[in-house]
């Protein structure tokens, strides 16, 4: 079918110290601080993105960090780990980094034809990074702390927990225009277009999996990208005709999203490339003022009182 959807857009997990999370995602990893704003559903919570430069869709994960939330536990029923890419010969770099800071990592595994490095931010959040011969032509974001031969390009791919794949299979490839492309054992690589790093889900149907648990180290939800508002509507659609209970279209001020749960009980989301991060600050600051939606804006004094100092 022709694809609804075209890679991934953004991906959002839970935290629960809000500089312990700045400091690890800037510092250690050295993405850049995109967006401070606040949860939108949650306005006492902050809402925060790093990225690239530019905070290009497919490169940008984000937090809600609810301050001294319990741990979760990744597991089925969730979007288990998430990848980043990083060129081919990199990982001793980052085994040695993350030795160097005391980052609790795994050993290497092998993945396809990849490399894979598993590691774990301060929550328990499992990420990975992915050594990849592939083509990635994605500027890192300029990091005066990670090498930039070395640095992280964007996602990679967003791997599903499941009990049962098949469902969720079916939504990816009937519903959503991806495709297989590999599998292994428990693992089955879906893609979408011309493929590539950033457009990957993995499903991960392995009965050792414990049933995930919500809570700080785990992941609230994927999001999936289009280019603008009429191929969103146009996905929606054909996520309704499909059987699938679709929210309305919310409007998020950086992009436009509709909201879904795919059956092995994942949270996906749909959102706009555009209008991007930069309609309320110039590219070259941002980060550094809290943003807020229009509709928040006649409350930002209150807002900020109630929200703990990020410096």
């Amino acid at each position: 079918m022709k694809p609804t959807t075209h890679g991934l857009h953004h991906i959002t997990a839970i935290s629960s110290d809000t500089k312990r999370n700045m400091h690890f995602y800037t510092k250690v990893l050295g993405l850049r601080f995109v967006k401070q704003s606040v949860n939108q559903d949650d306005p006492g919570t902050y809402h925060l993105y790093y990225g690239d430069y530019a905070g290009s869709p497919g490169t940008i994960l984000t937090f809600f960090p609810w301050v001294g939330l319990r741990r979760g536990r990744p597991g089925s029923g969730q979007a288990y780990a998430t990848a980043f890419s990083v060129p081919a010969d990199s990982l001793p770099y980052w085994q040695k980094r993350f030795t160097d800071l005391k980052v609790e990592s795994l050993p290497i595994e092998q993945r396809f034809s990849d490399e894979v490095l598993p590691f774990f931010d301060p929550d328990g959040l499992r990420l990975e990074l992915i050594a990849t011969s592939e083509a990635d032509a994605r500027k890192p974001a300029p990091s005066d702390e990670v090498a930039t031969e070395h640095a992280i390009r964007g996602f990679h791919s967003t791997t599903l927990g499941l009990s049962d794949g098949l469902l969720t299979a079916t939504v990816l490839t009937e519903t959503m225009g991806y495709r297989l492309l590999a599998q292994s054992g428990h693992r089955a690589r879906y893609t979408v277009d011309q493929a590539g790093p950033g457009t990957y889900v993995d499903l991960l149907t392995d009965p050792a999996l414990p049933r995930g648990l919500n809570g700080a180290g785990t992941v609230h939800h994927v999001a999936f990208r289009v280019p603008d508002d009429a191929t969103q509507e146009a996905a929606r659609f054909v996520l309704n005709r499909s059987g699938l209970q679709v929210s309305p279209v919310i409007d998020r001020a950086y992009f436009k999203s509709i909201y879904y749960r795919e059956p092995g009980g994942v949270l996906f989301e749909i959102a706009t490339d555009q209008p991007g991060f930069a309609i309320d600050e110039p590219v070259e600051t941002l980060g550094s003022k809290l943003s807020l939606p229009p509709r928040l804006e006649p409350h930002r004094a209150e807002i900020e009182a109630a929200l703990p100092k990020l410096n």
